[in-house]
C-alpha cells in the first residue's frame, strides 16, 4: 500500500518548492512472537513462555516501552530481569534522533539474543501507521503511535491458543490515562519495578527523572535558573550568549573553562574562564553550554590554589566561596575573559565509577557517591545496598540536577567490585576513559583470515618482492605488534637506498566491514602499564601483521634514494612482501652499532641508518622543531603476581632517534603524496602553535634565571630553549622542556578539505604538513592513509566514503577524542601502579619544584619520572608555616625561601587516608623548615619494604 503525502514549502530565495513524498505500508510485517499461529514468519524472538515477576501482572506478558522509557530507563532495560521487549519503529527513530549514547546501548541490548528484545516496524504497518493530524504535535503524535501498535498487539495475541498479556510501560501520566481508555494496560517503571519482589535491588537502578518538582534536603543552597533553550538560542544568535564546551579543573573544583565552539581566529580568545559555583551553575565536564560574558572589570583569573571538594555536608551555603578561590590582590597572571554559565544546551552525561561515602545516619537510604574523576561532582542517589556496597567500586548514572541541591541526582548502575583490587581498578579506569575494551564480537572475528595463512602466487603477481634486502626491526623490549622495519644499503652510484617497511593492517581489514568498523570505533591501541587493549584481534596485531623476523610478511613501503648528506634524490611508494632478518629492542640496536667488530649487513644498516638519521634531525632542528621533555617510566614487572617491583626512568638512545627520525620522513613524504592527490579528503595531522600567553609560566622562570626566552616562532623557541643551560643545575634545561611541554596544544587530526594549507602545520615538528602512516596495527588513522596511498599509486580501488572529506572530518573527532583518552589511561595506569610500588614504603628521593602553588609545592621525582605534591596548609585550618608571594611565584618560611626548579629532598609513602584516591604522598625534608620539615626516612629507622623484596628476585619483565 502506498501513501502519498504533498506538501508546498518556501525556499531562503523566496521560491515555492512543492515536495512529494512516498510512505510504503505493508500487511508481511510479523509479530515476532511464538505463540502467534497467524503470522508467517520464519523466525520469532518473543518467547512462547514470559512468566511474569510482577506482582501487578499474574499472566505471562510482553513489555512495549515508549521512547522516555528507553532514554531515562536503559539501566532497567539491560537488567537479566526484563526480558521479552517489543522495541517499535517509533521508538527507535525517536531514541537514534534525541540521544546518540541512549540508542548504542539500544542497539546493543537489541543484539543480545538472550534479552528476547524483538524491533517492531510499526511505521510501516498497514494496521499500525498513523498520520499526524492537523494542530498535532510530532510527541503527541508519537504518542498516539506508541498506543495504538500497543492495542494492535493486544488484540494480535488474543486469537493465540495461549494468553498474553501486553504491558505499555510509560512514564507520562497522560500517556497512561489515554492508554487505559483504550484498555490497554499500562504501568510506569517505577510502579513495574517495584512490584518485581524476586529482584529489590532493581529499585536502586531507577532513574530520578523529575527535574521541576520538588527535591528533598532543600536548603539554602540555591542555583541561578537555567534559561530555557529557546532563549539560549536566540541569546547565541544575537550574540549576547556564547556556547561551547565545559571542562572542569583537575585542581580546583570551583574553576572550569569553556572551550567555544565559535570566535575569532585568535586560540587565546576560544576559551572563557569560570569561577564559584553560581557562575558553574550546574554544568557537568564535558557538558555544551550557553554562557554570558561578565563585564571586564569582573574578569579574574585561576586561583593559586590546589582545591578539592572534601565538604561532607550535603546541602548548605559556601559563605566563604569566594574567598577560597580569590585571586591574591596583587596578581601576576593576566586577567582572562570570564563569563557564567546561563544554560544547557546539552547534557554529556555518561556513567561514572567511584564509591559509596558513608552516611553518618544509621539505616539511611539517602547516600552521596563520590566520582573517582576528580571533575566530576558527587552525586546523590538513593540505595538499600549501603552496607554491601561499602569498600565496593559501583558504577553510577546522573539523572537531573535541581537548582535546589548542591549535588546532581542519580541513581546506583551495578557493582564492579573491591576497592584496591588490580583488577577492577583497571577496569575502572578504563571505563572512566570510555576505552572500549570488550572482547572482540564473533561477527568481528568472522572477517579474520583463515588458518594455515600463506602467500599465494596471486599476492605476489601483485606486490613487489623485496625478501632478498635485509630488513631488521628496532622496537621496545617486550613488542609483540611490530608495524615497521628498516633497511639502508650504498647504492652503485655513491647514494643510500633507505626503506621504511610498514604492516599492511589494510590488506586484512577492508573498508565497510564488522572488522573495519570496530577498529574505527576504537580508534587506537592503548597501552597500560601490565596489558594491551588492541584495537584488532591479536590475530593481526601480534601474528599475520607484526614484522617479526624469519616470516615472509605483507608491507607497505617507502624507498628513498639519499646522498651522503640525506638529501632525498627519489621516492617510490610500492605495496611488497619482507622478510626481517632480526627483530630488535632499542638496547640490542645499539650495541650492534657500537660494537666494531660486528661487519654483517645488519650491523652495516644500522650504522648508515644512525648517522643518515641525525643529519635529518640537526637539519629539522635547524628549521625550528622542538625538542621537548617529558618524565616517563618503565616497570619491572613479577611474573607470576604482575605486581611492579622496580620503576625506572626511560632510557633514550641514539637508536631510539633513529628510529623516530626515519618515522617522521616516511610520514611527512605520504602525506604531502596523499595531499598532492586528495587535496580535499587526505587525512592529515596539525599542531596548532600555542598563543604566546601559554608560555608565560616558562617565561617567567627563564627570566627568574636570567634567561629571555622568545616564543614568537618555534624556531626562536627551540634556540632559547637551547641557550638556557645552568652548568651547576644540569637538570634545570631539561625542566624547562618539560615545562614548555605542558604549554603545547594538542595534536589533532583532520580531513584537507576542512581548513586552508596555512593550517595544516605541525607547530613541534616545524612541518608544513605531516600525517600518520607508520603505525597501522595500532592506529586506525594508518589504516585509512594506507587507503589513501593505495589509490594513489593505483595499488587499490577506492569507495566514497574514503573521498568524503565531511565523512573523514567525523571520523578525524572520534579518533581525535580515542587518542587523547587512551592518553589519559595510560598515565592513570602509570599512577595506579605507582601507588602499587610504594605501599609498603616510605622513601627519601631528590626532586626539583614544578609549580609553586598559593597553598602546594607540586615537584617532580627525576629518578621515578614522577609528580606529586606538598600541601603547605593545613586543611581544615588553612594554617601553616609558609607565606606565598605571587609577585615571583615563591613560597616562605622563617629564611627557607622556595622558587619554581629549587632542588629539594622529599619523603615518598602513599596517603591511605582517602580509600577512593590513594595517591602519591610527599613530605619536604630539605630544606628543612622547623615544625614542618619531616626527619629523613633512613634516619628515622622508617623504610619499610614490600613483602618479598629482600628475597631473592624473581623472574622480571618488561611491559611496554
Amino acid at each position: 500500500m502506498l501513501r502519498i503525502k504533498t506538501f508546498i514549502k518556501k525556499t531562503k530565495k523566496g521560491g515555492v518548492l512543492k515536495v512529494v513524498r512516498e510512505h510504503y505500508l505493508r500487511d508481511d510485517i510479523y509479530c515476532g512472537s511464538e505463540i502467534c499461529s497467524q503470522c508467517r514468519q520464519e523466525k520469532t524472538v518473543l518467547q512462547r513462555t514470559a512468566p511474569s515477576l510482577s506482582s501487578l501482572v499474574s499472566q505471562s506478558h510482553y513489555i512495549i516501552p515508549d521512547t522516555n522509557v528507553v532514554l531515562h530507563q536503559m539501566d532497567i532495560l539491560e537488567d537479566i530481569a526484563i526480558k521479552n521487549v517489543i522495541i517499535l519503529q517509533t521508538v527507535i527513530q525517536e531514541v537514534k534522533h534525541r540521544s546518540v549514547p541512549a540508542y548504542k546501548k539500544l542497539k546493543d541490548v537489541l543484539s543480545n539474543s538472550s534479552k528476547y528484545f524483538y524491533v517492531f516496524t510499526n511505521e510501516h504497518h498497514k494496521d499500525t501507521y498513523v498520520e499526524r493530524e492537523p494542530g498535532e504535535t510530532s510527541n503527541d503524535r508519537n504518542d498516539r503511535a506508541i498506543r495504538l501498535a500497543a492495542q494492535w498487539y493486544q488484540q494480535h495475541l488474543s486469537n493465540a491458543q495461549q494468553h498474553m498479556e501486553v504491558i505499555l510501560l510509560t512514564d507520562d501520566a497522560e500517556n497512561k490515562a489515554k492508554a487505559r481508555q483504550m484498555n490497554i494496560v499500562s504501568f510506569t517503571v517505577s510502579e513495574y519495578v517495584k512490584s518485581i519482589e524476586a529482584y529489590p535491588d532493581l529499585v536502586d537502578r531507577l532513574a530520578k527523572c523529575n527535574v521541576d518538582g520538588p527535591s528533598e534536603g532543600d536548603g539554602k543552597f540555591k542555583f541561578p535558573e537555567h534559561l530555557p533553550l529557546s532563549a539560549v538560542q536566540r541569546g547565541i544568535k544575537s550574540g549576547r550568549f556564547l556556547q561551547g564546551k565545559y571542562q572542569a579543573s583537575r585542581e580546583n573544583y570551583l574553576e572550569a573553562t569553556v572551550y567555544l565552539t565559535s570566535g575569532n581566529d585568535d586560540e587565546s580568545a576560544n576559551t572563557v574562564f569560570l569561577q564559584g559555583y553560581e557562575s558553574l551553575n550546574r554544568a557537568v565536564n564535558d557538558d555544551i553550554v550557553a554562557i554570558e560574558m561578565l563585564p571586564e572589570s569582573k574578569w579574574t583569573c585561576p586561583s593559586s590554589l590546589i582545591l578539592e571538594d572534601s565538604e561532607e555536608k550535603e546541602d548548605t551555603e559556601i559563605d566563604n566561596q569566594e574567598d577560597v578561590v580569590k585571586p591574591a590582590k596583587k596578581t601576576v597572571s593576566p586577567k582572562q575573559p570570564t563569563g557564567r554559565v546561563v544554560g544547557i544546551i546539552k547534557r554529556n552525561w555518561r556513567q561514572y565509577c567511584g564509591i559509596l561515602q558513608s552516611s553518618i545516619i544509621k539505616q539511611a537510604t539517602r547516600h552521596l557517591f563520590v566520582p573517582a574523576e576528580r571533575r566530576i561532582p558527587k552525586v546523590r542517589i538513593e540505595t538499600r545496598q549501603a552496607a554491601s556496597l561499602q569498600g565496593q567500586r559501583i558504577v553510577v548514572a546522573i539523572d537531573s540536577w535541581p537548582r535546589n541541591s548542591r549535588y546532581p541526582h542519580g541513581h546506583f548502575v551495578k557493582r564492579l567490585g573491591e576497592i584496591g583490587d588490580k583488577v577492577i581498578e583497571n577496569e575502572v579506569l578504563l571505563l572512566e576513559h570510555d576505552v572500549p575494551h570488550c572482547k572482540f564480537s564473533e561477527a568481528v572475528l568472522s572477517f579474520l583470515p583463515k588458518l594455515p595463512w600463506s602467500i599465494t602466487e596471486e599476492d605476489e603477481k601483485k606486490r613487489r618482492d623485496l625478501r632478498h634486502i635485509d630488513v631488521c626491526s628496532v622496537d621496545p623490549p617486550g613488542c609483540t605488534d611490530i608495524d615497521d622495519a628498516l633497511h639502508c644499503h650504498k647504492l652503485d652510484n655513491g647514494n643510500f637506498e633507505v626503506g621504511v617497511h610498514i604492516a599492511d593492517v589494510s590488506h586484512f581489514i577492508r573498508p565497510g566491514n564488522a572488522l573495519d568498523q570496530e577498529a574505527a570505533s576504537r580508534g587506537t591501541t592503548v597501552y597500560l602499564t601490565d596489558q594491551r587493549i588492541d584495537m584488532v584481534p591479536e590475530l593481526l596485531s601480534s601474528n599475520l601483521c607484526s614484522l617479526r623476523s624469519e616470516v615472509d610478511r605483507f608491507a607497505f613501503s617507502v624507498l628513498w634514494e639519499v646522498t651522503e648528506d640525506a638529501d632525498v634524490v627519489d621516492v617510490k611508494f610500492m605495496k611488497s612482501i619482507i622478510k626481517s632478518r632480526a627483530s630488535f629492542t632499542y638496547a640490542e640496536a645499539q650495541m650492534a652499532i657500537d660494537d666494531k667488530k660486528r661487519k654483517d649487513k645488519i650491523a652495516k644498516s644500522l650504522r648508515h641508518l644512525n648517522r643518515l638519521a641525525k643529519i635529518l634531525k640537526q637539519r629539522r632542528t635547524d628549521q625550528g622543531a622542538l625538542t621537548l621533555a617529558s618524565p616517563e617510566i618503565r616497570f619491572y614487572i613479577d611474573s607470576e603476581t604482575h605486581d611492579p617491583i622496580d620503576v625506572e626512568t626511560k632510557q633514550l638512545r641514539d637508536t631510539n632517534s633513529m628510529v623516530e627520525e626515519f618515522m617522521l620522513l616516511a610520514n611527512t613524504t605520504v602525506a604531502n603524496k596523499i595531499h598532492q592527490e586528495f587535496p580535499d579528503c587526505a587525512l592529515l595531522r596539525r599542531h596548532p602553535a600555542p598563543p604566546a600567553s601559554n608560555f608565560d609560566p616558562v617565561v617567567q622562570v627563564a627570566q627568574a634565571k636570567g634567561f629571555a626566552m622568545n616564543v614568537n616562532t618555534g624556531k626562536l623557541l627551540a634556540d632559547s630553549l637551547n641557550k638556557a643551560v645552568i652548568k651547576k643545575h644540569a637538570y634545570f634545561n631539561t625542566m624547562l622542556r618539560i615545562l614548555t611541554t605542558r604549554c603545547m596544544m594538542q595534536a589533532l587530526y583532520f580531513s584537507s578539505g576542512t581548513l586552508p594549507y596555512e593550517d595544516y602545520v605541525h607547530y613541534g615538528l616545524a612541518s608544513p604538513i605531516y600525517t600518520h602512516f607508520t603505525s597501522p596495527i595500532r592506529r586506525y588513522s594508518d589504516i585509512i592513509v594506507h587507503r589513501l596511498l593505495a589509490v594513489a599509486i593505483n595499488a587499490d580501488t577506492s569507495y566514497p566514503q574514503l573521498l568524503d572529506k565531511r565523512k573523514t572530518q567525523a571520523l578525524c573527532n572520534n579518533l581525535n577524542y580515542r587518542h587523547k583518552m587512551g592518553q589519559y589511561a595510560g598515565r592513570a595506569s602509570v599512577a595506579l601502579h605507582t601507588q602499587i610500588f610504594f605501599k609498603d614504603k616510605i622513601l627519601d628521593e631528590e626532586g626539583y619544584i614544578l609549580f609553586v602553588r598559593k597553598n602546594a609545592l607540586q615537584v617532580l621525582i627525576p629518578r621515578y619520572g614522577l609528580e606529586g605534591t606538598i600541601y603547605l596548609r593545613d586543611n581544615k585550618t588553612s594554617q601553616g608555616p609558609f607565606s606565598f608571594s605571587e609577585e615571583d611565584g615563591s613560597q616562605t618560611a622563617e629564611k627557607v625561601v622556595l622558587h619554581v626548579f629549587d632542588k629539594v629532598i622529599v619523603q615518598i609513602s602513599i596517603d591511605k587516608s582517602n580509600i577512593q584516591h590513594q595517591k602519591l604522598q610527599l613530605k619536604l625534608v630539605e630544606p628543612v623548615v622547623p615544625g614542618f620539615s619531616v626527619t629523613p626516612a633512613q634516619k628515622n629507622g622508617q623504610v619499610l619494604q614490600s613483602a618479598g623484596v629482600e628475597q631473592p628476585p624473581k623472574k622480571k619483565s618488561k611491559t611496554k
